[in-house]
């Protein structure tokens, strides 16, 4: 209680909302090709545009989920979801992010954001989510 007054009376709403927020502030989504974990050289560039874009990243803990979409058996799908967000891990450790910062969470064919029966939302779902958290520690 006491910390909610003093960010109340030291920073203004906005940025009190900011704090207070659990929504994450910047995501970048990387696409793959069915039964695919290669990142392209498109999305390799955009990523790394991506995480050089943001000021202060060391001020920043990086949550990856990756994502399949059905078709395979869910093992299948789980484990080309760990190497999706392993390829996209690695490309953030070459961009010097301490893995100390970065937390992973692998969903494989569940929890699709896109509806998995077409195949526009097939599409959508193979994907890496590269989320940046920004730390409020005080």
């Amino acid at each position: 209680m006491r910390f909610v007054l003093l960010l109340l009376i030291l920073f203004p709403n906005s940025l009190l909302a900011q704090v207070m927020s659990s929504e994450p502030q910047l995501t970048k989504s990387i696409y793959f090709g069915g039964g695919s974990y290669y990142i392209d050289e498109l999305q390799r560039q955009e990523l790394i545009e991506f995480i050089k874009s943001v000021p202060d990243i060391k001020n920043f803990t990086i949550t990856v989920h990756s994502y399949t979409d059905d078709i395979g058996s869910p093992e299948y799908n789980q484990r080309l979801s760990e190497l999706r967000s392993q390829a996209a891990i690695n490309e953030l450790l070459r961009l010097e992010i301490s893995s100390d910062r970065i937390e992973i969470h692998d969903f494989g064919e569940f929890n699709p954001i896109y509806d998995n029966s077409t195949w526009e939302g097939k599409i959508r779902n193979r994907r890496v989510d590269v989320i940046l958290w920004p730390d409020y520690t005080l």
